[in-house]
């Protein structure tokens, strides 16, 4: 059987059945403490689940790496088992395109695009909002306009939808994705925006939203259901943990020798293992 076959099979297989094994990881709310801290948190969480399947995937891409063009063949409760997992993963890439080509939303204050993020004011709100909350919304869409929020919601979202049907998976987007809004809030109020204006900014583009946000789009209102913690969070003096952090590399690195790691350890030892697994099956 041809070996980019194969391992899209074991690909599918083991990589599926370990993110539906470790998809059940929980969430927390973020409730106190500085909102950048708790949106780096909730970010790594977002994404601890996937550390299995990435090091098994690097396993198999070493293997793949020595594997003569002609490998082993899979049986056929193999190719019937991974199915299913396929089948999640097509279904998360068909939502994940299908929501860059959806027809545009009407935002009141959103930051678009994935790769070219754009602020987007709608002329109501515009209209709605005295000065400074008017310059405190650009100001949180700003912040959100340099850290690329726009390509991490669509990403998370994504990421979510490989673990479907875990609700865990989506409570921890949801977590995430308030804690993200608290870190901007956070940061602009650093850079000395009032917490009153951008609270009033919030409730003037909640009337307007006709969308509580998609992937690939921050939208200042956000969450609605969150809304009233968030805005009695700005009402409140900004917290003395709020103060300027350094962004650690140490995780990234940590995987980086993890998958070279899995890599090697697929070139050395892959063939034997699969054929062993083929051959068990």
């Amino acid at each position: 059987m041809d070996r980019e076959l194969v391992l899209a099979i074991l690909a599918a297989l083991l990589c599926g059945g370990a993110l539906t094994l470790v998809g059940w990881y929980p969430a927390r709310s973020p409730v106190t403490g500085s909102g950048r801290t708790l949106e780096r948190r909730a970010w790594r969480r977002l994404w601890l689940p996937f550390v299995p399947a990435v090091l098994l995937f690097a396993a198999l891409c070493g293997w793949a790496l020595v594997e003569p063009a002609d490998a082993e063949p899979v049986p056929a409760c193999l190719l019937w088992a991974a199915v299913p997992f396929a089948s999640v993963m097509v279904r998360a890439a068909c939502r994940a395109v299908r929501s860059l080509v959806s027809a545009r939303q009407d935002y009141a204050v959103a930051t678009v695009g994935l790769f070219r993020p754009r602020i987007v004011v709608s002329a109501r709100v515009a209209e709605a909002l005295d000065a400074p909350a008017l310059v405190a919304a650009i100001a949180h869409e700003r912040a959100h306009v340099r850290h690329r929020d726009p390509l991490r919601l669509w990403l998370a979202q994504l990421g979510s939808d490989l673990l479907w049907p875990w609700p865990a998976a989506y409570a921890r987007f949801r977590c995430w994705r308030q804690a993200l809004e608290l870190a901007r809030d956070e940061e602009v109020r650093i850079r000395g925006v009032a917490g009153m204006d951008l609270a009033a900014a919030i409730v003037t583009a909640l009337r307007f939203n006709q969308s509580s946000g998609a992937p690939g789009a921050a939208t200042l209102g956000g969450d609605a259901s969150f809304a009233a913690a968030r805005i009695a969070r700005l009402l409140r003096p900004l917290e003395s943990t709020a103060t300027p952090v350094n962004r650690g590399a140490l995780w990234p690195l940590a995987v980086a020798v993890g998958v070279s790691l899995a890599v090697l350890l697929g070139r050395a030892y892959g063939e034997c293992v699969v054929r062993s697994f083929l051959a068990v099956v």
